[in-house]
């Protein structure tokens, strides 16, 4: 997931259109999206199973409810752990790991024939008192000689063993999450203490050490605003980097958080197609569609955010998600590399986007909180219907 202290500067370049947007919809709201057909809808799944997987992010309690569990097994064909296959969570300590949350959406998955993904062997991220990067991997001195191959002999045992845990079960992991600077200067970000203490080194360590231990899945390189160019121009440096020092790599994850109006779909197809052409598979892998264009600030102040459109959501804004969606789908059917698209979520009670850069009322994902399908769901699913 997108780290909440990320600078968006790519954000800002959709200032003017999405406060366009966000401001007259409210004032001149259109008729409600069209009612639902009366026949029954295809599931998702089996709708995109030609094309590729389809998946959704889920947390373990995802699946206690009933309801939750029944949607999940009906629409989706692959699932993500959103946070429990994550070293926060699995690395305790030193060769000591908490593999048990991870371990009950694996259960779920195999008993109703649905692929798992695997998100992600090595993040930067902290909050407060919670890090993705345990302060155990770095322990020691960093001005020892040895310190590196303290780091890197850590880094490699971790990796190896969750892969090993996960042997057949997963299909693809995320070896690396965000490794690509925002500071239009640099091209690694820096401030990871995964690069502080390996330099570069460490994306191609758990690279090879993934694939060591499992040499069958898919393994791919995870990042978002792919569809800038200028990033992604980094992004593609980093990985002809990587292949000519032939590290194992298969492939892109785009996040894709999106919204109603941004990117043009011309920048979501071209960061596919440069991927594509390295030889490398694509996956969306965090798609949702932000009923917001907030300003690059946004994301580092919450106060330059949007203000909250209000419950209920205006109709033309709904109406203008459910064609983003229909159109983004578009654009992924005619992408033969694309294996897999995953969203952030499934249902809009839970979504990092309430909190998120701001806390506000917003409803990004195909499902609403009733887990009743929307508008965005159907134009996706029935070409006939016109929101």
């Amino acid at each position: 997931m997108r780290a909440i202290c990320a600078a968006a500067v790519m954000c800002s370049l959709a200032l003017t259109a999405g406060y366009a947007h966000s401001q007259t919809t409210a004032a001149l709201d259109g008729a409600p999206p069209a009612e639902a057909p009366t026949h029954a809808l295809p599931q998702l799944r089996s709708v995109m199973a030609t094309h590729f997987k389809v998946g959704a992010a889920i947390e373990p309690d995802s699946i206690d409810s009933a309801a939750d569990a029944a949607l999940l097994a009906a629409q989706f064909s692959s699932l993500t752990a959103e946070s429990k296959m994550k070293a926060g969570t699995i690395g305790v300590a030193e060769g000591q790991y908490n593999f048990e949350p991870a371990d009950k959406i694996i259960a779920f998955a195999e008993a109703h024939g649905i692929a798992v993904r695997g998100h992600t062997l090595v993040w930067h991220f902290k909050n407060g008192d919670w890090t993705e990067a345990p302060d155990w991997f770095f322990d020691g001195d960093p001005k020892d000689p040895g310190y590196h191959d303290i780091v890197a002999a850590r880094l490699k045992r971790y990796v190896t063993d969750v892969v090993t845990h996960f042997r057949g079960k997963v299909y693809a992991w995320d070896v690396v999450n965000e490794v690509i600077s925002d500071d239009p200067h640099q091209v690694y970000r820096t401030d990871s203490p995964w690069y502080r203490a390996l330099g570069k080194d460490y994306i191609a360590i758990a690279f090879r050490a993934a694939r060591a231990a499992d040499p069958d899945v898919k393994l791919y390189i995870n990042e978002y605003s792919t569809d800038d160019p200028n990033k992604r121009a980094k992004l593609l440096t980093v990985i002809r980097d990587l292949q000519a020092q032939g590290v194992p790599i298969d492939g892109v994850g785009h996040q894709m958080h999106i919204s109603i109006n941004w990117p043009p779909l011309s920048h979501i197809k071209q960061a596919i197609d440069d991927v594509a052409a390295l030889g490398l598979e694509n996956q969306v892998t965090e798609l949702d569609v932000s009923l917001y264009n907030d300003p690059g600030e946004c994301w580092a102040n919450p106060h330059a955010c949007l203000p909250d459109i209000g419950n209920p959501v205006p109709n033309d804004i709904m109406r203008a998600q459910a064609l983003r969606y229909r159109a983004v789908f578009d654009v992924f059917e005619q992408e033969p590399s694309i294996k897999a698209v995953t969203f952030w979520g499934y249902s809009d009670k839970h979504t990092w986007l309430t909190t998120t850069p701001a806390t506000r009322t917003n409803l990004p994902l195909l499902f609403d909180a009733n887990l009743e399908p929307k508008s965005a769901l159907r134009a996706i699913v029935d070409a006939s219907y016109q929101p």
